[in-house]
């Protein structure tokens, strides 16, 4: 029997994807040759049903971590802190492989109360990702798609302040037609700082999708499970 696909679809879609709360915050948009048009964001309950929608994102970005080692620290956080300079504290280490274990009721050597608090939501990543599935998540973070859009510069403010939020406000502007789309989104409860993560991290998929995003570092670390640990921005 023939199989039916549905139809084809004269664009592809790309995500940017943060954690909020309890929750993902999930930043689209749609891509058809040199058009990219954002789409209004959505809040989804588990990492589970973000990689579940349809039709299926072509790229994601997902701030969280990909892979892990059992000791020390990935190459790639240490790379990527030393390229932010003075902004290097808004990228924080990767939890330790027995950490992540969902058997591991802590306490959580070197997490800072950020870290820990999203613990929950990098375990969901880690419990879907796979060498294969990395043919389309792959792991960014908005420190270091802001300082893409920055011409390559650390920003001058944490997002944390109001400077800090009108700083990445301009950049995301500069860049992307119609990203009020997301920034400006009316989604109660979702603070500002997490729409400029989202809409800066789709910035970064589009570049995916396009071919022109940077790897740190440039030759992948593996960890054990076969997975790249890098950033892409």
């Amino acid at each position: 029997m023939p199989i039916h696909r549905g139809p084809e679809l004269p664009y592809t879609v790309v995500a940017g994807v943060t954690p909020w709360a309890r929750r993902w915050l999930v930043a689209t948009a749609k891509v058809h040759t040199a058009t990219f048009v954002p789409e209004s964001p959505q809040v989804f309950d588990s990492f589970v049903d973000v990689l579940g929608q349809y039709p299926a994102y072509t790229v994601v970005i997902v701030n969280a971590p990909i892979g892990s080692v059992d000791e020390g620290t990935r190459t790639c956080d240490v790379e990527a802190r030393r390229l932010l300079g003075g902004r290097r504290a808004a990228l924080q280490y990767a939890p330790l492989r027995s950490t992540l274990a969902e058997s591991n009721p802590g306490p959580y050597r070197g997490l800072n109360v950020m870290a820990t608090a999203l613990l929950a939501r990098y375990r969901e990543v880690a419990a879907e990702m796979s060498p294969y599935r990395q043919r389309v998540v792959y792991e960014g973070h908005p420190e270091l798609s802001f300082y893409q859009l920055n011409n390559e510069a650390p920003l001058r403010w944490s997002k944390l302040r109001e400077e800090g939020r009108e700083e990445r406000r301009a950049l995301l502007e500069r860049r992307i037609q119609g990203v009020g789309k997301i920034i400006d989104a009316d989604m109660p409860g979702v603070p500002v700082k997490h729409l400029l993560d989202a809409a800066a991290l789709v910035w970064t998929a589009r570049r995916v999708m396009g071919r022109a995003a940077k790897r740190i570092p440039s030759d992948a670390q593996w960890d054990v499970d076969g997975l790249r640990m890098e950033y892409v921005y």
